[in-house]
């Protein structure tokens, strides 16, 4: 016999992995940020 679906349960799953997967996301565009950032600074102080 199949299961009675939780809806809100599945639902809630979903959002909790999308959260997860977002927040990975913006992580990882703030350390390549923060890499890039130190180098562009770097350059500019050498040729002032």
């Amino acid at each position: 016999m199949a299961r009675a679906p939780n809806y809100d349960q599945e639902r809630k799953e979903r959002d909790r992995i999308k959260a997860v997967r977002k927040a990975g996301k913006l992580a990882a565009k703030a350390a390549a940020k923060e890499r890039a950032a130190p180098a562009d600074e770097g350059e500019a102080e050498k040729t002032d």
